[in-house]
């Protein structure tokens, strides 16, 4: 499907690897059906909002830190999706919202940025109803940067941030703990890195730091962890999580 949008809009929308490839994989894990609320977090300048409300015929709020609502609704608009996206200025650790409005919860390339803290998950699973289903796709390394340093040539591009591109078995534990999910699905996305590579020389070239950092992956380390899960609908069997003093 997103082979259907035309590449120089795509990238015109560019604040990170090609985000509507990342969603694609993610479909059949969310299941979507027409008329679906769906919260798009992180939605950057609104690619994968646009293409959630088409594709999967939702209705969807795009959420986003960094970009100006008035700016994103005229994407939207342009797009011809105005009347079934709302563009929304928050961040996602103070969503405002009223318990279980949506059926699903969606974060294209973000969850590294705040998904690690161990607080965020029940807070962001207020807002998505018992039984609905919790979609990201994250940077990630294949072993975990909390298993064996970073390789160098990604320590050399993003630093102190490599400490948050966790594998997707990480990802799975730090999600399972919680108790407040099932049916977690946690795996590498196929062809993640040669998708990444094909974006960066597309948008910053053969001399881009990005584009030599994933050349020199010889071993296959980066690539995108596509995480999944179901918002219990029975009570957590870890007990209610009472804040600890």
């Amino acid at each position: 499907m997103s082979a259907g949008y035309d590449l120089e809009w795509v990238m015109g929308l560019d604040m990170g690897p090609h985000p509507l490839w990342q969603l694609e994989d993610l479909l059949p894990d969310l299941a979507l059906r027409p008329g679906d609320r769906v919260l798009d977090l992180g939605c950057g300048r609104g690619a994968t909002s646009v293409f959630l409300a088409r594709e999967c015929g939702a209705v969807v709020v795009a959420l986003d830190l960094w970009v100006e609502p008035v700016n994103l609704r005229l994407t939207l608009t342009r797009a011809g999706v105005g009347d079934r996206v709302t563009a929304v200025r928050a961040d996602a650790r103070v969503l405002p919202f009223a318990p279980e409005t949506f059926d699903a919860v969606v974060g294209i390339d973000c969850f590294e940025y705040f998904g690690t803290d161990v607080h965020l998950l029940p807070s962001l699973l207020r807002v998505l109803r018992p039984g609905g289903r919790l979609a990201v796709s994250t940077p990630a390394l294949r072993t975990d940067p909390y298993e064996e340093p970073p390789p160098p040539h990604v320590r050399a591009v993003v630093g102190w941030e490599a400490a948050a591109w966790h594998s997707p078995a990480w990802w799975a534990t730090h999600w399972e703990l919680t108790g407040l999910l099932e049916d977690v699905r946690a795996r590498m996305q196929p062809g993640g890195r040669e998708d990444w590579l094909e974006w960066s020389l597309a948008t910053g070239g053969p001399e881009d730091p990005v584009t030599r950092m994933l050349e020199a992956d010889t071993e296959d380390q980066i690539g995108f962890a596509l995480v999944s899960a179901r918002r219990r609908a029975v009570p957590d069997p870890y007990g209610p999580g009472q804040p600890a003093h």
